[in-house]
């Protein structure tokens, strides 16, 4: 029996991807697309002010920006991306992320094997 990598969307399916996760007053949401080696895929909405404070990942971590904008720091360095950029934040560097106004977001990281 063959089991599904990508969870949590339906199959042969066309979607708009920033529908595929909805913004909610106070909190970051969470949907796992994929979880696994080697790769993760999930998509965020954050409201407002919320943030996800500074930590490392064992993997090269990539962001691409769905709706809004957000505030992403990278071993200290700030960057502001907006819909439609994308940034990576190199594995075992810290990083945070800061909604300044809500944004949605995919994030795909890749670990080392």
């Amino acid at each position: 029996m063959s089991e599904n990598l990508i969870k949590n969307i339906e199959f042969k399916t066309v979607h708009n991807m920033k529908s595929l996760v909805d913004y909610q007053e106070g909190t970051v949401v969470s949907r796992t697309l994929a979880q696994g080696d080697p790769l993760s895929m999930t998509l965020f909405a954050f409201d407002s002010g919320e943030e996800i404070s500074s930590h490392t990942a064992p993997g090269d971590a990539l962001v691409y920006i769905l709706d809004g904008n957000a505030e992403i720091t990278i071993g200290g360095e700030k960057f502001e991306l907006e819909e439609g950029e994308t940034i990576v934040m190199p594995k075992d560097i810290p990083h945070a992320l800061y909604a300044k106004e809500k944004f949605k977001m995919l994030l795909v990281v890749v670990f080392s094997l």
